[in-house]
């Protein structure tokens, strides 16, 4: 269910006058869709095999300010282009936007056509081909929380996003009468996405007041990273529309619990038979999942980066909150980092709790594959289970408390740089450092309110 039209479709819904748009998006840095909306006859006609965009688009902040210090593209190179081109297995119609249909693009080097290596899309799928390649396939799925406000995004810029109003007065946690509050949000976007060709399976009140999450089937891990870009930019379009506002911040606010993206994983055969399940191991945990996990736990630090690649992230991570502190694992215990889920049934994964509502699907999914590689590859063996509450722990595997701390685990991964390659990862270390740069020369509101009159 990776897309929900066909070209021929296409073509037929635009003589048909259903269709006049079509957005070829590619997903950049930060997890966002950017790229052109066409006439739907130009797309039909050509543009369905490849467009174009600046090469600067896999290279800015969150701010599109044109970074300086990656080697891929610079003022001195000229910025150049990229050569979009649409994945046709990924075309469907956007219910929301009349008119309108929506295909991923990979993007491409302009001069030889290949993939290029640090784009998001390319980052993961290089991480499918290695396991493809052993005769595996990794099936994934992400949570995404996010909070919903009764300010459109209009007002909310306009009140430098403070003083605005949650949807809901009080924790919310799994409630129906204030979910049913806010249906005329909520049940727009599980239609909508269903509409769009995303199997949505549910969406539920979370842990704080105004506070949701939206949770999609279970999929294939590009599926899966696709559908998840797509979510993040249908939820905002759909609030938008109905003149709300909604954040996908990793914490929002210093009162309200944090918002994650949890990512739930397990390998299965390509004729489909789950690898992770040995109803005779421990928990039903098979050789192969014990080496995955392994993997995960070794290199929990170096792939924090594409959990939380924010500064914001990492004021998520607060004890008491259901966001982890430890990279340890646990069965099905939220205190950990990395939970054991499904426990000796075919459904038996690993659900990493480390990543935050802002992570980039594609970038995230592939760090997590490339650390489980590492573990079955040197048949790495698995620690003791975690026993209790892992924010009590003592002497245990702590989650990188800054962006800082992060982005030099990165730096110095050996695994990392040869699951993804050196260019790849100096060209995240620099996204990273970057930030880092940005937040350290700005005066926040924090200071000032703290120190105006005392200092």
């Amino acid at each position: 269910m990776s897309g929900n039209l066909t070209f021929d479709a296409l073509k037929k819904a635009f003589a048909a006058g259903e269709i006049d748009t079509v957005l070829t998006v590619q997903v950049d840095m930060q997890g966002r869709l950017l790229g052109k909306r066409f006439h739907a006859s130009n797309f039909i006609e050509s543009a369905h095999q490849e467009t174009h965009a600046c090469n600067y688009l896999i290279a800015t902040d969150m701010e599109m300010e044109a970074v300086e210090g990656y080697a891929a593209t610079s003022w001195a190179a000229g910025y150049g282009d990229y050569v979009m081109r649409p994945d046709m297995t990924t075309l469907r119609r956007i219910p929301w936007l009349d008119g309108t249909a929506m295909v991923m693009c990979d993007v491409e080097d302009h001069h030889s056509h290949k993939d290029v290596p640090h784009s998001p899309r390319a980052v993961l799928k290089k991480q499918i081909a290695r396991l493809e390649e052993m005769g595996m396939k990794p099936m994934m799925a992400s949570e995404l929380e996010f909070f919903l406000f009764h300010e459109s995004y209009r007002e909310a810029h306009q009140n430098g996003y403070r003083g605005i109003n949650l949807i809901g007065p009080y924790n919310e946690d799994y409630h129906i009468f204030q979910t049913t509050k806010e249906e005329d949000v909520m049940r727009a976007i599980r239609n909508g996405l269903y509409g769009a060709g995303i199997a949505v399976e549910c969406s539920k009140g979370e842990a704080s007041a105004g506070q949701e999450e939206i949770n999609v089937k279970y999929s294939d891990a590009l599926t899966s990273a696709d559908n998840h870009a797509i979510v993040k930019n249908g939820c905002k379009e759909i609030a938008w529309s109905k003149g709300k506002a909604l954040t996908f911040m990793a914490k929002w606010d210093n009162a309200s619990a944090g918002s994650s993206s949890h990512i739930h994983q397990s390998l299965w055969s390509l004729k489909g038979k789950p690898l992770f399940l040995d109803e005779s191991g421990e928990y039903g945990m098979s050789k192969l999942m014990r080496h995955y996990v392994a993997g995960l736990l070794r290199h929990a630090s170096a792939v924090t980066y594409f959990l939380a690649p924010n500064i914001n992230s990492y004021k998520r991570f607060v004890a008491g909150t259901f966001a982890p502190t430890k990279a340890i694992w646990s069965p099905d215990n939220r205190t950990a980092g990395y939970r054991l889920c499904a426990e000796k049934t075919k459904g038996i994964r690993v659900e990493c709790r480390v990543g935050g509502s802002d992570l980039n699907p594609h970038l995230a999914f592939a760090a997590q594959l490339a650390a489980g590689l590492d573990g079955i590859a040197n048949e790495l063996e698995l620690e003791p289970a975690y026993v209790g509450d892992a924010y009590e722990g003592k002497d245990v595997r702590e989650i990188p408390k800054t962006l800082r701390a992060a982005a030099e685990a990165l730096d110095r991964s050996d695994m990392l740089r040869a699951a993804l390659g050196n260019d790849v990862v100096d060209h995240y270390v620099r996204a990273a450092r970057r930030e880092q740069e940005v937040f350290d020369s700005r005066v926040t509101d924090w200071e000032i309110f703290r120190g105006f009159e005392r200092s």
